[in-house]
């Protein structure tokens, strides 16, 4: 019997499943939670590089949120959620715990046995989250326009909506739109350049002050809060109330395509020099970011995003999709020592509980957060140069 034929079929057979096995669609890959809960030995030592200082305050900031939510409100930390209650409860217990200013090996066992510890995947996957700062700047500025202060600081203008997308069905769940009337239909609000070059909402917003320099007020945008330093010495104090809806770009970013700005140099400082000294770039360079925020004036400190007043060095802005609000978390990343107000003699590790507060155009997924550092010179410095990774821990009492 001439078996080849059999053989040349049975060849071709498994040649077609093959080719069938290979083009069938794959299941997706899972990407990992945005947080991973640590067991036993994973879990750092966490030490604190401030000994507590303040963090009682943020905690108070933070329980103050809490407060006004709903009591059904869940709170996702990974692949586990937590109701509203338990996170008041584990930021309480976590306040009682640090009155007693435990030395680190002692916390390390209390937070072993009665805490959750979750880490961020961070931007691999792995844990590597990218931190940068923002702090709270002071412009020069006047109450009313004049030479050397002709840049007007806008409120909430009047034509401006905000429509929330959910209301038109589940698949719009969480997302809203930013625009304006024109005729019977929503358009996109104009964009910074619109706004600055060609006053396109001219009279449509009040005016809170008049700024002197275009790119210290382009600053306070990105920082989303701060002061206007008038000429008699006051000061108008300025928080974030709202957007353009315009997605925000970075400008460093730009000055590094282009090849202006080397990316191991790239600073806020660095950004305002080359500014400084190339005014004929000015306009350009400042409307590729079309975001353009808009102020309402307060006498408290910068508010972030959950209402409440940001505590310097322990408030954390991070993606509110990833992260839980008002959680209590910890930081282990490098900060600059000081060697003069403008200069950084070296960067050093540090460690510190930080309270999960805020949020911010750029900071988006796991691999990213920004810390508040206050006002002043440190806090400028530390602000405009940070840009190091990281590791971020989330912590939660245990259910009982």
């Amino acid at each position: 019997m001439n078996r080849a034929p059999l053989l040349q079929r049975s060849w071709l057979v498994l040649l077609v499943l093959a080719v069938v096995a290979a083009c069938a669609p794959r299941p997706p890959v899972k990407p990992p939670p945005d947080l991973v809960r640590l067991e036993g030995d994973a879990v750092p030592a966490l030490v604190d590089d401030q000994g507590y200082d303040d963090l009682d305050l943020a905690i108070s900031q933070s329980l103050a949120y809490l407060a006004r939510v709903p009591a059904d409100r869940g709170f996702r930390f990974g692949e586990d959620t937590y109701e509203r209650d338990w996170m008041i409860r584990s930021l309480e217990d976590f306040r009682s715990l640090i009155a007693a200013r435990p030395e680190a090996e002692a916390l390390r066992r209390q937070i072993l046995s009665r805490y959750r510890v979750y880490r961020s995947s961070g931007r691999d996957g792995q844990g590597e989250v990218l931190f940068t700062g923002y702090f709270e700047p002071v412009i020069d500025g006047c109450r009313q326009p004049g030479p050397g202060c002709r840049i007007p600081v806008y409120g909430l203008p009047e034509d401006l909506l905000t429509i929330d997308l959910s209301l038109f069905g589940e698949r719009f769940a969480g997302q809203r739109i930013v625009g304006r009337l024109s005729g019977n239909s929503v358009v996109p609000y104009p964009d910074r350049r619109a706004i600055e070059e060609e006053n396109a909402i001219a009279g449509k917003a009040p005016v809170l002050a008049w700024a002197a320099n275009p790119v210290d007020l382009f600053f306070l945008h990105i920082q989303g809060s701060g002061r206007v330093r008038l000429p008699d010495g006051s000061s108008v104090g300025l928080r974030y109330r709202a957007t353009n809806g315009r997605p925000y770009r970075s400008i460093g970013g730009l000055l590094i395509e282009t090849g202006e700005i080397p990316r191991e140099q790239m600073s806020m400082q660095a950004i305002k020099a080359f500014l400084k000294d190339h005014p004929e770039r000015r306009s350009e360079v400042l409307a590729y970011n079309p975001s353009y925020v808009f102020f309402e004036t307060g006498t408290a400190g910068p508010v972030g995003s959950l209402g409440v007043a940001l505590t310097p060095g322990r408030s954390l802005a991070t993606d509110p999709s990833c992260f839980p609000r008002a959680a209590l978390t910890f930081v282990a990343c490098q900060k600059p020592l000081q060697a003069a107000p403008d200069r950084i003699a070296r960067w050093v590790p540090f460690g510190r509980f930080m309270l999960n507060q805020d949020t911010g155009g750029a900071i988006r997924g796991p691999g990213r957060a920004d810390l508040f550092w206050g006002s002043g010179a440190y806090a400028e410095l530390a602000a405009g140069h940070l840009k190091h990774t990281g590791t971020l821990y989330l912590l939660i009492l245990k259910p009982s």
